[in-house]
């Protein structure tokens, strides 16, 4: 078979459960300037939250998708999101969680990516929230360092209004970032205040589609310990990295969790035209 640019993208095999996109990188951009603004981060309610600006070069070398979900790669990621979307309707659910077998398979970067997607549609607001607290690094990837986080919130019952924030430019898109390491993380996540903020954050809007960037499934406990709360999954798969024996029994371990479909992240097969 022919072999390609490594950014080539595979949209074929999603009726099998995949779906090919770009590799992830390890860059962590510089830190954006953050603001305080009235900014919108749901459908109704006007909330102080900071705005955090984000430079083109720091967008690129991070591999985040430009608003609109527009550039070279975004209709691979909006073909990702029809799909989810599509899957999502017809469980009757409004959340997802992005997760993986191991780490550093590109879950977070697909997590972000698939946000700004979903936000690209005019009738959908998006929240995405980093429920990886063994590791969190979605509040990286935009070079922004919280001074509150979902951490606090479910730790010391802060609200999780002041741990939102938003991006310029991604106007349907808020962020609720967790700031740091947590000990015995897989324990809070079975915390009834986990319940709660799940619960509050999936009730309050109907429009509104929560990605979950959920800790790798065979690290530890931690994906197991939150997935009572997920309404489907989303696995992604790091070409050359996931063992298909890591698949097997992640899929075993959460046999009971509906799963939209796969990402192979990292394809460098040739883009093939869907027949």
């Amino acid at each position: 078979m022919e072999r390609t640019n490594p950014r080539a993208v595979d949209l074929t095999a999603f009726a099998a459960r995949e779906v090919r996109v770009e590799a992830p990188i390890s860059v962590v951009p510089p830190r954006a300037v953050a603001t305080e603004n009235a900014v919108d981060f749901t459908d109704t309610i006007k909330f102080s939250s900071p705005l955090v600006q984000f430079s083109e070069q720091d967008r690129d070398n991070a591999r985040i998708l430009p608003p609109g979900a527009t550039g070279p790669h975004g209709a691979a990621y909006k073909m990702l999101r029809t799909q989810v979307l599509r899957k999502l309707d017809q469980l009757g659910a409004n959340s997802l969680g992005v997760m993986s077998a191991q780490s550093s398979e590109g879950k977070t970067l697909t997590a972000i990516n698939l946000a700004i997607a979903i936000a690209a549609d005019p009738a959908r607001t998006v929240l995405l929230v980093d429920f990886d607290l063994r590791n969190p690094n979605v509040h990286r990837r935009f070079g922004y360092e919280p001074a509150v986080g979902v951490d606090d919130c479910l730790r010391l019952r802060r609200p999780v209004q002041e741990a939102m924030f938003k991006v310029a430019g991604y106007e349907r898109l808020t962020i609720l970032p967790a700031r740091e390491r947590v000990e015995h993380s897989s324990e809070l996540l079975m915390s009834p205040a986990t319940a709660e903020i799940v619960n509050e954050m999936r009730m309050r809007y109907a429009n509104r589609v929560i990605i979950f960037d959920v800790p790798p499934v065979l690290l530890a406990d931690d994906a197991l310990a939150f997935a009572r709360y997920l309404q489907a999954g989303l696995l992604v798969i790091g070409e050359g990295k996931t063992r298909r024996d890591d698949v097997t029994r992640t899929f075993q371990l959460l046999h009971d969790l509906p799963f939209v479909g796969t990402v192979l992240n990292g394809s460098r097969e040739p883009v093939r035209t869907p027949y």
